[in-house]
């Protein structure tokens, strides 16, 4: 693991404005779920930005209620509180499991929302799109130094027993891993052994229209890496290994979890990866079959797990402090710069308009990569 400065040495008269980080999430746990996310990470989120001088708070889209009336000076409201782009920042992750699917457009729209109103979004509402959706992801990444998997994207809905998604497997390899295009945790992981289970497995996601992606096996006992990448450097790495007999490597699947060194190979790509998504902190997950790595999945907001092992949780409660000193420094540069958050390279609907306390500053259009694959 890298150790960079510690963030607690910043002179606090060097902070900035900002004073809260406020978390997007749907209000959709049940009283377990959000008891073990209470103990997992949020009460730790809290805990980290008191430290750094900041308030931490988790809001449904419900929360946030924007006054347009005069369209050149909105105003925000968290709770009826009104925030500002000067002292709140939002996380606006696109959650999608399957009880959080109503929230899908509301979040949605409310990131664009928030983008438009000049707010500083770590990664802006297209990251969260591109993070979501695993074949975006590949489309957008491709010519990664490690190689993604590859994926085959099937929607289903009221045609799918007509079996028209049939046309783009026949160069998929059997088995195959099938599973929800933009779930996360391990969740709805199967493995197909031929066309006729990809078949009963589509016509199950037809009941909540789910979009799958379809990929080859790459066999049992393949090893999950996560790398937390901050301001463009592998800062950690956890090591993720499946029980036996599992397909999935995920904890919430038996898998078991570790924090070695980072693999070389992972840390030359990582610098390619930062050049494509110049954000303050995501995730990067590779997949291990034994012989060589392969590129998986992009996380923006991903989690960042406890040792079990550390009761102090040490190693979780330094990524976590990494990764709010960065997004605080970059919206204290973003603010001094009247800059939009959009990184240069990455396609930006629209530019963020500048805080109104500094003059409006027009960003340069930025066309759309293109991708290799195409």
């Amino acid at each position: 693991m890298t150790t960079p400065a510690d963030p607690q040495q910043t002179d606090p008269q060097d902070l900035g404005p900002l004073r809260r980080m406020c978390w997007i999430f749907p209000d959709r746990e049940s009283t377990r779920t959000t008891a073990m996310w209470r103990h997992y990470f949020w009460d730790l989120y809290s805990e980290i930005a008191e430290e750094l001088g900041l308030t931490w708070c988790r809001h449904s889209p419900d929360a946030v209620t924007v006054d347009a009336t005069d369209p050149a000076h909105p105003v925000v409201y968290v709770d009826e509180e009104p925030v500002t782009p000067q002292d709140t920042l939002f996380v606006t992750a696109l959650y999608s499991l399957p009880y959080q699917s109503m929230d899908i457009f509301n979040q949605y729209s409310l990131y664009a929302v928030l983008e438009q109103a000049g707010f500083y979004l770590p990664f802006p509402p297209y990251v969260s799109l591109i993070g979501n959706d695993k074949v975006a992801t590949v489309l957008h990444l491709a010519g990664s130094p490690v190689p993604p998997i590859p994926s085959i994207r099937i929607g289903t809905g009221r045609d799918v027993a007509k079996h028209h998604y049939e046309a783009a497997l026949d160069r998929l390899t059997y088995p195959a891993i099938v599973k929800p295009a933009g779930w996360c945790g391990g969740g709805g992981i199967n493995l197909a052994r031929g066309p006729e289970d990809i078949r009963g497995l589509a016509s199950l996601a037809q009941g909540g229209d789910t979009t799958l992606v379809a990929q080859p096996y790459l066999g049992d006992g393949t090893v999950d890496y996560r790398v937390y990448v901050v301001n463009g450097e592998p800062y950690a790495v956890m090591r993720r290994v499946p029980e036996a007999g599992s397909p999935v490597a995920n904890a919430s699947r038996g898998g078991t979890m570790e924090f070695p060194p980072i693999p070389p190979e992972l840390a030359e790509a990582t610098a390619w990866f930062a050049e494509k998504l110049a954000i303050p902190f995501f995730c990067v997950d590779f997949l291990y079959d034994g012989e060589k790595y392969w590129f998986s999945e992009l996380e923006p907001d991903g989690v960042i797990a406890p040792d079990f092992t550390d009761p102090d949780r040490v190693l979780q409660r330094d990524i976590t402090r990494a990764r709010f000193t960065a997004y605080r420094d970059a919206h204290a540069k973003w603010l001094a710069n009247g800059a939009p958050s959009a990184p240069a390279g990455l396609f930006a609907p629209a530019a963020h308009r500048a805080p109104s306390s500094t003059p409006t500053i027009s960003a340069p259009t930025i066309s759309a990569p293109r991708s290799e694959a195409r």
